[in-house]
């Protein structure tokens, strides 16, 4: 019999479905301190969460059995995946379940800023009769910027046509071909920013996104802007927000997420032209049943017919397939996650290419894989094996892929060549014999790469003091070199450097290497 804990309130059509299943024990304790999880944790072989319990390595480290985690819900924030991952635990969620309650509160937040409700509602029920203090704007005509136009971006965009707004968008894996589809502009955040009446945030947090807005984009800004977020707390700088508002350069803001959850102590709850609810995003009646029976369904298959779906650290095999597969596709992840973080512009195209005997397997797990890794510096946990391709297709992005049985160089090497509006890369990776990761190709240059933890990747002029400026810069800064490649076409030209470092690398230390002398360019990737 498989035990599987519930530890935070799950819709009850989701429960049934567990409880009804033969093979399956369930018991439902929430409220647990990390304490009290960690001590029982080791009975189980199945943990189903939403964002309340918190998955850390210290309980993971005491999850003896357990063998698959599942989240009611999108973010992953709350379970440590690296350590799940090491430890062979599969870690599922329900990227869609929440898109359309997500949107609808976006939607409504907007409206009840624009026509001060809740103000208007709080002064009527303490007897007062003020129309005019309550003087609000009509959303039609309007322009709205939103920041991120996946699914849930994507249905704001359609509801607020239908307003008759007018509607522009950044995001960086969308095509322009896609966004005129959609009867939306594309534009650069900076253009965004200084158009739109309203911006509306949707997009996952990460070292990229968060504090995307902070004083310096609120200054770029129309007077009177009206500012709403729904996604992640931490995308818009509080302080910032604050100081905005005051000034009046934001004229009222609605906010459902914050950087510290609950906000006890932010300033932002004095100020009257600012709606705040305790997130509520997915808080919706289907939306809970949904996620529910989703996570339920994908647990119970995982556990009792080896069915994966939605996993954000696994793809979607059988488990012997999986033994043969998985050193490649965990190759393509980090050949993705690597070309994701070297690319600048908008991606609009990706080649990836097998050769070797790996083209006598089915390669489109790899694919996925390989997909899933470079969209994950844009979308984070929204992107998973199963639905990367999918979603690379939502965004007018053109995939191919292509088999060869001849490999001069490897037994076996993948490759991806990505394309943007801006530049092209071409990574290639392959694997040791004793299954070791390398990185031996990037553009036109050969290198050995381990792709692994903060790296360094520069392009430089092939003149005597590069390594040594290298070394002695990162040293002043107590930042280790774990392992250094170069690669060049010819002496004194063109070459590429790259460093694997034991820290990340500042933004400030970057600038100091970019005037280094003979440093073309600098670019800092974190596998």
């Amino acid at each position: 019999m498989l035990k599987v804990l519930i530890s935070d309130k799950l819709a009850d059509e989701g429960v049934k479905i567990l409880e009804g299943q033969e093979g399956l024990l369930v018991e439902i304790k929430t409220g647990l301190s990390p304490e009290e999880l960690k001590e029982i944790i080791g009975d189980y072989d199945g943990l189903i969460v939403r964002s309340g319990t918190k998955v850390t390595k210290d309980v993971l480290e005491k999850a003896s059995k357990l063998k698959v985690i599942g989240r009611a819900g999108v973010g992953l924030d709350n379970v440590d995946l690296e350590t799940a991952t090491s430890r062979g635990i599969i870690v599922m969620n329900t990227p869609a379940g929440n898109t359309i309650s997500t949107c609808e509160h976006t939607v409504s937040m907007m409206l009840a800023l624009s026509r001060n409700i809740p103000q208007a509602d709080s002064s009527m029920k303490k007897g007062e009769w003020k129309r005019s203090k309550f003087m609000g704007v009509e959303v039609y005509g309007k322009i709205l910027g939103i920041l991120g136009l996946g699914r849930i971006g994507t249905e704001v965009a359609k509801r607020a046509l239908a307003f008759g707004m007018k509607i522009i968008a950044c995001d960086p894996y969308l095509t322009l071909e896609k966004a005129e589809e959609l009867g939306i502009e594309l534009v650069e955040a900076e253009e965004l920013f200084k158009r739109a009446d309203y911006i509306t945030v949707h997009a996952p947090l990460s070292e990229e996104t968060k504090h995307i807005i902070s004083d310096k984009e609120f200054n770029l800004m129309k007077d009177g802007v009206r500012i709403i977020n729904c996604a992640r707390g931490g995308i818009i700088d509080e302080k910032a927000l604050v100081r905005a508002i005051k000034s009046k350069k934001v004229g009222a803001a609605a906010l459902d997420v914050f950087e510290k959850e609950p906000p006890t102590d932010s300033s932002l709850l004095e100020l009257d032209n600012l709606i705040a609810t305790p997130h509520l995003g997915a808080s919706t009646e289907e939306a809970q049943v949904n996620v529910a029976i989703e996570i339920a369904e994908s647990v119970k298959d995982a556990l009792l017919k080896g069915i994966i779906r939605n996993a954000a650290n696994y793809p979607c095999l059988e488990p012997e397939v999986c033994k043969v597969l998985n050193p490649y596709i965990n190759l393509a992840e980090k050949l993705g996650l690597f070309a994701g973080q070297i690319l600048e512009g908008r991606l609009f195209k990706v080649n990836i290419e097998y050769n070797g005997e790996i083209t006598k397997m089915d390669c489109s797990p790899l694919t996925l894989s390989l997909l899933k890794g470079l969209l994950t510096p844009s979308l984070q946990e929204t992107v998973n094996f199963v639905n990367a391709l999918t979603l690379a297709k939502e965004r007018g992005i053109k995939v191919s892929q292509v088999k060869s049985t001849q490999s001069d160089e490897f037994a076996n090497l993948i490759t991806i060549t990505a394309e943007t509006d801006k530049d092209n890369h071409c990574v290639s990776g392959t694997l040791f014999t004793n299954k070791e990761m390398r990185i031996v190709k990037l553009d036109d240059f050969y290198i050995e790469a381990i792709p692994k933890g903060p790296m360094l990747i520069i392009n430089n002029l092939d003149k005597p003091g590069i390594i040594g400026n290298l070394g002695m810069l990162l040293g002043k800064h107590d930042i280790n070199i774990a392992g250094m490649n170069f690669g060049r076409k010819t002496p004194g030209g063109n070459s590429i450097t790259v460093l694997n470092v034991d820290s990340p690398v500042s933004d400030d230390v970057i600038c100091r290497i970019k005037q280094l002398e003979n440093i073309l360019s600098v670019k800092m990737v974190k596998l």
